[in-house]
């Protein structure tokens, strides 16, 4: 059991993010599942239709992503996940314009399941470098006199 829970974890972000199947959302996310952290201002987003336009904006964005699940730990209830995405920035869905840079950023998300779907999920990675590289913010050093 605890070997097909972490596959899940890694069958999430491959038919999802790498290959962009977005009926993975609805076979993959239970209709009452949320997911912290990934909403305006970090906040929930509730069942597969409101996960769906995240995915789209995202993959609009980095129609190129590829996340790559660096090690998993199951604790029987909640399954952890570290995970790199590379990705280029091509598209303007994020509200700026693409840069055309390759970018490399790091997360972790916890998964709790029901019945082999997603049901409840926290999502932390890093948006702060993401977004100096891609140009949308300077890092603080270029900030400083």
């Amino acid at each position: 059991m605890a070997a097909e829970r972490a596959a899940f974890v890694t069958t999430w972000f491959d038919e999802i993010w790498n290959k962009g199947r977005l009926d993975a959302i609805d076979e993959l996310f239970a209709e009452d599942g949320i997911v912290h952290g990934l909403g305006e201002a970090g906040g929930e987003v509730s069942g597969p239709a409101a996960f769906r336009p995240f995915v789209e904006r995202l993959r609009g964005a980095f129609p190129d992503i590829e996340v790559k699940v660096e090690q998993v730990v199951d604790d029987g209830d909640l399954i952890a996940a570290r995970w790199v995405a590379t990705m280029t920035h091509m598209g303007d869905h994020l509200g700026m314009p693409a840069s055309g840079k390759r970018v490399t950023v790091t997360g972790m998300s916890m998964t709790r399941l029901r019945d082999g779907k997603l049901v409840e999920g926290w999502n932390n990675w890093d948006m702060l470098s993401l977004m100096q590289q891609v140009d949308a913010i300077q890092p603080a050093a270029q900030l400083l006199p």
